[in-house]
């Protein structure tokens, strides 16, 4: 594929439910790591907790039953397709997707994974103080002390990613002259002309709605 050519035309790709959960999930990133720096405010960590879990399960419902764009068959391609995406990057070209590009779509696994990771952990996780995960009780103390020092370190890991996702961003807005941004702010995306006529499926918020309710009685289920 080419580069995009000068006229473009706005195409809805993204769906409001995914929206949402991109940006719900930012502010919670911040809230998740200022309340785990302050002894005082664990108790909030410990809904955001709850928040990110509801928040991951969510959009592992929505891979398989939101938008077309939102929906992991869509974005996620074999290894080869990522390497051959980064080839045309180093040649100066930009491929372009309505979605997720391929080097975007595995960040994206990733960064699921982590925060799967972390917010699993942190249910039987303990500080040696006052304050213990919600199912610290099913493990041993050792058990709870592992999972601990795991939730810790797959912060770093975590905090790491999201370093590479705004890495690339920027990269993607000063080099490439394209924004990421915007298109996942309004749900618009510049397309070049020839692809004005392939629109995604986008399917109703409510769905996204439903989903979201069943993500939050699991984590209620799981926690109460």
């Amino acid at each position: 594929m080419s580069d995009q050519p000068h006229t473009l035309h706005n195409l809805k790709v993204w769906d409001l439910p995914t929206r949402l959960f991109h940006w719900t999930l930012v502010i919670l990133m911040i809230v998740q790591w200022w309340t785990a720096e302050q002894s005082s405010t664990m108790n909030w960590h410990l809904w955001g907790g709850y928040a990110v879990l509801t928040l991951v399960l969510f959009r592992l419902i929505w891979g398989f039953t939101g938008s077309e764009t939102a929906r992991f068959t869509d974005f996620i391609r074999g290894p080869g397709a990522a390497l051959d995406y980064l080839k045309a990057l180093l040649r100066g070209e930009t491929p372009h997707y309505l979605g997720h590009n391929p080097m975007g779509a595995w960040s994206i696994v990733a960064l699921l994974t982590l925060l799967l990771i972390q917010a699993i952990t942190g249910l039987f996780a303990n500080d040696d103080i006052l304050v213990e995960g919600p199912l610290y009780g099913w493990v041993s103390k050792a058990a709870s002390d592992w999972l601990t020092t795991i939730h810790k370190l797959n912060f770093n890991l975590l905090l790491t990613m999201i370093v590479i996702h705004l890495g690339a961003v920027f990269f993607y807005l000063l080099v490439k002259r394209e924004n990421l941004i915007h298109p996942m702010l309004s749900g618009n995306k510049p397309v070049p002309s020839e692809r004005a006529g392939q629109a995604p499926r986008i399917v109703s918020p409510w769905r996204g709605l439903a989903a979201l309710a069943i993500a939050g009685v699991g984590v209620w289920l799981l926690v109460r």
